[in-house]
């Protein structure tokens, strides 16, 4: 069960809006779930990473301070962290459904993931990259690509898992103890076929 009594990471994703992708129903079904959030409190602050299976059973959940320069970095720093936990712990070749609250971050990534598809053709998208965060984005990149699919949603901080974990590391430092989890998701079952959002389902262009 997700932590703090709210929705599991699927259900969030689920709800939530994609930058740039217009998700048909099956890119619903991920394998894995990863929310992730960085604070920053005047040069100090801490990065929070939750992992879930789509049944909702945690994989991951860290709290770790950090000390950095702007927001920025610590949410690109975030992610990056998320990344390398996710793919230590889950079968490669996963398919993912990852979780912030920053808005440039999420229209980044699914941006660059779009452009990854299309190596051949110019991208259509612009991408602002601060430069204090080049080796982080380099990081994220490299991680995004050995994913069979990745696509990330943008939510509310409030509803973020992780950002609890990231604003007070020194009160959930115990969750960093919890037992390593390698866990794979059951396949879906053939009733599983839940109805997206109206704004994430395929329509054509008219509607």
């Amino acid at each position: 069960m997700a932590a703090y009594g709210r929705p599991n990471l699927r259900d969030l994703f689920d709800d939530s809006p994609t930058p740039h992708i217009a998700h048909p129903p099956r890119t619903h079904h991920r394998d894995f779930y990863l929310a992730t959030d960085g604070s920053f409190h005047g040069n100090t602050g801490g990065l929070g990473v939750v992992i879930e299976t789509r049944d909702g059973e945690c994989v991951a959940r860290l709290s770790v301070p950090d000390s950095v320069p702007d927001n920025n970095i610590a949410e690109y720093r975030a992610l990056h962290f998320g990344l390398d936990v996710l793919a230590a712990r889950t079968p490669s070749r996963s398919r993912v459904g990852v979780l912030v609250d920053h808005d440039e971050l999420a229209a980044n990534v699914n941006a660059a993931i779009l452009d990854f598809e299309t190596p051949d053709e110019p991208s259509p998208h612009r991408m602002s990259i601060p430069p204090s965060i080049t080796n982080h984005w380099r990081g994220i990149q490299a991680r995004v690509s050995g994913f069979h699919e990745l696509r990330v949603a943008r939510i509310e901080s409030d509803r973020n898992p992780a950002h609890p974990l990231a604003n007070a590391p020194e009160e959930y430092a115990h969750v960093n103890d919890e037992c390593e989890q390698c866990l794979r998701p059951e396949p879906p079952a053939d009733g599983d076929r839940r109805i997206p959002p109206p704004s994430r389902a395929d329509r054509s262009a008219s509607d």
